[in-house]
């Protein structure tokens, strides 16, 4: 009986150790390659059309970049903006739930003004011009930010038009 005891005891020390490491993963979704090079490619042939010549940024939630495309003639420092706008509406937006980097600026336009002393964040900007990436759970699974053409609201509009023609296809 002692023997038992112990047995039984011992299973179920290794099944809650397998129940404990099961619950330290973590699975995150995130656009795979082939579909982030294709919203990229969608944006800039759209501002494209439009006049407008921009370039666009697909990010993870760790602000990592999966695709990037620079279109005929966009200025190269609207690369850096398009990646600070992906960075912050993925890194900033979960709090919130917000869909794009406007929201939260629109938001923090009402705020009033604060005393407290705040510190830049690196790779932040709240340019509008980059919106939520979700999964057909609703979840923020990453962002497109988009810059160069002659307001956040146009580069905007080209990433947010492009994400409606792939949006069936993330799951």
């Amino acid at each position: 009986m002692k023997m038992l005891s112990k047995t039984v005891f011992a299973s179920l020390l290794v099944a809650a150790s397998a129940s404990v490491s099961a619950q330290g993963v973590h699975t995150r979704h995130q656009l795979s390659a082939a579909l982030a090079n294709e919203l990229v490619g969608e944006t800039v042939a759209l501002c494209a059309s439009r006049g407008h010549k921009v370039w666009a940024v697909v990010v993870n939630l760790d602000g990592v970049r999966i695709a990037v495309l620079r279109g005929d003639g966009a200025p190269i420092h609207s690369q850096d903006n398009a990646y600070y706008k992906a960075y912050t509406a993925a890194s900033l937006t979960l709090g919130r739930n917000e869909n794009s980097t406007k929201e939260m600026a629109d938001r923090m336009a009402k705020a009033a003004p604060t005393t407290v002393p705040q510190t830049p964040l690196p790779n932040v900007t709240f340019a509008q011009g980059a919106i939520v990436i979700r999964n057909a759970d609703k979840q923020i699974i990453g962002s497109i930010g988009v810059s160069g053409a002659p307001g956040g609201n146009l580069d905007e509009d080209c990433a947010r038009e492009s994400l409606v023609k792939i949006q069936g296809r993330i799951k």
